[in-house]
């Protein structure tokens, strides 16, 4: 070209270059191009109107979504907008890769953008070269997609704000990896340290509440919403001479501090500092702003989660059962684990509650459920039962008032209410310290049991209603028990029981044995048989352990002072002088004298006559049966074994309040009745019948056999 000549048009000069020109207005979504860019694209060597669609479709998916990322960048940092863009054919393979460049602007009143920049052929970068720096294996750009992705699963998997900080802390980028980062915060108008990494502890405390007025890089970025980047420290000290003396101690070489931005608001900065200088290439600040979006998100989620697990922790906290003042002469222990889930409290639950009398009440319950709804209720009955109890009402009447107290709680009236109907299981006891009798009231819970002092342990049938809230007129009968010195009292929820595959009778096997073996005080009990159900146990158990769980479990025991059983509480005889059962039949319940019979053969595990065991159990249906068929009272039957092991001792009584003594009859062979006297005469050792001030006592006893098979007190026979 001769001086003076005018110049060649734009066109043919970009064409010359193998350059294409494109335009795109995202109001009207049409993209225009020239005829190289068009051939750039793979489209015939002309002039065209492209939908975005069109567009689109000849471009790799990913990169259309980085244009997106990368324009909106552009804008915000009044910077060029500089992408790489894979072309695709029509068989989705990769043709060519462009570099695309342009100027872009954000026109507020349509809310659109408008670019207006230049395609160019580009060979990939090669490892070695300038433009390979970003390739750590292999091509550059799988790299940072690869990068990235991994970064993005990392941060999402993240459940804590520490979580968080530990994973940004760990990001490898491609190619130009931070040795520091600082995330910055806000509150009010100050800046705050959420973490940092790469740093010494305390190195911090010159940038913790900062004012956002500072001329300090991540308060300009809070206050703009825009990226700072410094390539080097006569560039951060020419642009923050009043802060560069607060990070040249750190002697690093380059900055980029970048808003972290949820939903259009700044709720912080991300600092990364380089020991090495980086020129913030545009695909480098691609990289990083997309790593701060991924920060940011994953921060706002780490926060709102870890708010909402402390008011559900403080809660929950409110709601986890707990255990009153200690008890004079009497040991109490117990476990609560929920099911897990999230929720660390469920539908079970046990309490300890003083009462006006001086005695004090053990309740343990379930709620059906093991979702919000069953922890809220489970809620709102511990404190009505609470009140209940304070008020000095009896077992029965407590039970009866929390049943129609959760029955109106459940029955709304609603059409769907049906859906909502909960019920929940409970055992009342109320102890009287001082003497160990318990007065027992069940509404569909689990029989409590009790370990005596030598291990034996019996599993207490108690009367019982219906379920509580089912019925608002349900009677809850009351039992009496007693708890001797040395004896252990627990009472649990079905979830101690049927976990493991197990049901009510084979989880009852499994904790027998733990029961009777035990030796220890009432807390290594307490462990010990959770840990036979799953695992190490643990007060409160939480974490992973508790997401295994199957159902929760409330455990609750107590142990009366005076015998061995308590964990050696004071110097009692390892062995007990009585071991005891005692058992109320009644006139509507006959079914019980089964329930007589097998707690009878628990009492006697371990008697060493199997024949005088059945002839017990004969005898005890046989009077039993009789004070329901031949009064109108109910029977109260007292087993007692006493005595050194091998010159021991069975009493048997079974008393009622008629005044009709039992006569000895000669029944006939066809005779349905009559018998019973007799087969008393002809098994016991001994038996009597003990007149009362109302009513009677009937009473047999036998003698454990030694070991030469004699009974105690009979002569040596004749050599």
């Amino acid at each position: 070209m001769r001086t003076g000549e005018p110049l060649p048009a734009v066109g043919d000069v970009l064409a010359s270059l193998a350059t294409g020109l494109w335009h795109w207005d995202t109001s009207t979504g049409l993209v225009t191009v020239d005829a190289e860019a068009a051939r750039l694209l793979g489209l015939p060597t002309e002039g065209a109107v492209l939908t975005e669609a069109q567009t689109r479709a000849r471009l790799h998916p990913v990169d259309w979504n980085e244009i997106t990322g990368v324009v909106q960048l552009a804008v915000a940092e009044g910077t060029l907008a500089e992408v790489r863009i894979r072309i695709m054919d029509e068989h989705g393979r990769i043709v060519r890769v462009v570099r695309s460049r342009s100027k872009p602007s954000f026109d507020p009143v349509r809310k659109a953008y408008e670019l207006i920049g230049t395609l160019q052929e580009v060979t990939e970068p090669s490892p070695g070269t300038p433009a390979g720096r970003s390739a750590v294996t292999g091509d550059w750009r799988r790299s940072r997609e690869a990068f990235l992705l991994d970064a993005g699963r990392a941060l999402a998997e993240a459940r804590s704000t520490e979580e968080v900080l530990r994973v940004a802390a760990n990001l490898s980028m491609p190619g130009f990896s931070p040795d520091g980062l600082a995330v910055f915060g806000v509150e009010g108008d100050r800046l705050t340290i959420i973490g940092h990494h790469g740093q010494q502890p305390g190195d911090e405390d010159p940038f913790t509440q900062m004012s956002l007025q500072t001329d300090y890089p991540a308060a300009e970025v809070v206050r703009t919403g825009r990226a700072v980047y410094l390539s080097s420290p006569e560039h951060y000290k020419s642009r923050y001479p009043l802060t560069w003396h607060l990070a040249a101690q750190f002697g690093r070489h380059s900055w980029a501090f970048l808003p972290l931005t949820v939903a259009g608001r700044t709720m912080g900065a991300w600092m990364a500092g380089f020991a090495y200088p980086v020129a913030f290439t545009p695909d480098e600040r691609s990289v990083l702003t997309t790593v701060a979006r991924m920060l940011a998100q994953a921060l706002t989620r780490a926060g709102a989660a870890e708010t909402q697990r402390e008011l559900t922790d403080g809660l929950q906290r409110s709601m986890l059962p707990t255990l009153g003042p200690e008890i004079p002469g009497m040991t109490l222990a117990a476990r609560y684990i929920p099911t897990g889930g999230g929720l660390q409290v469920g539908g079970d639950w046990y309490d300890m509650i003083p009462l006006p009398n001086k005695r004090f009440a053990l309740v343990i319950g379930d709620v059906q459920g093991h979702d919000v709804r069953a922890a809220g209720l489970m809620g709102q009955l511990r404190i009505a039962l609470r009140a209940y109890a304070s008020e000095g009402h009896g077992p029965d009447a407590v039970l009866s008032r929390a049943s129609r107290f959760l029955y109106g709680l459940t029955h709304t009236g609603d059409v769907n209410a049906h859906a909502a109907l909960r019920f929940a299981t409970c055992l009342y006891i109320e102890v009287d310290p001082a003497t160990g009798v318990l007065e027992t009231a069940r509404a569909g819970h689990l029989d409590p049991a009790i370990r005596m002092a030598d291990g034996t342990v019996l599993v207490h049938a108690t009367a019982g209603g219906l379920p509580l809230g089912i019925d608002p007129d349900s009677d809850y009968p009351t039992t009496r028990l007693t708890l001797e010195p040395g004896e252990a009292l627990m009472l649990c929820t079905d979830g101690l029981l049927e976990t493991g595959g197990h049901d009510l009778d084979t989880g009852w096997r499994r904790l027998r044995k733990i029961l009777e073996k035990h030796e220890g005080d009432l807390e290594e009990l307490a462990d010990a048989l959770v840990q036979a159900v799953h695992g190490p146990p643990s007060h409160h158990t939480t974490g992973p352990l508790a997401d295994r769980r199957e159902d929760d479990i409330a455990l609750l025991l107590v142990c009366r002072h005076g015998g061995a059983g308590c964990g050696g509480l004071d110097a009692a005889p390892a062995r007990p002088a009585v071991r005891r059962s005692m058992l109320t039949i009644a006139q509507a319940e006959p079914e019980r004298i089964a329930e007589a019979r097998a707690q009878l053969r628990e009492l006697l595990h371990d008697w060493p006559s199997d024949d005088q065991v059945d002839s017990a159990v004969l005898l005890v249906s046989e009077m039993l049966t009789n004070v329901l068929v031949h009064t109108d009272d109910d029977a109260l039957l007292v087993a007692e074994v006493s005595g050194d092991p091998g010159e021991r001792r069975m009493r048997i009584e079974v008393t009622d309040t008629s005044d009709s003594l039992p006569h000895k009859r000669r029944p006939g062979e066809l005779a349905s009745s009559g018998r019973g006297l007799v087969l008393t005469e002809l098994l016991a050792d001994e038996w009597g019948v003990s007149p009362r001030g109302e009513g009677k006592t009937i009473w047999f006893e036998l003698y454990e056999p030694t070991e030469s098979g004699k009974l105690p007190g009979e002569p040596e026979s004749a050599a």
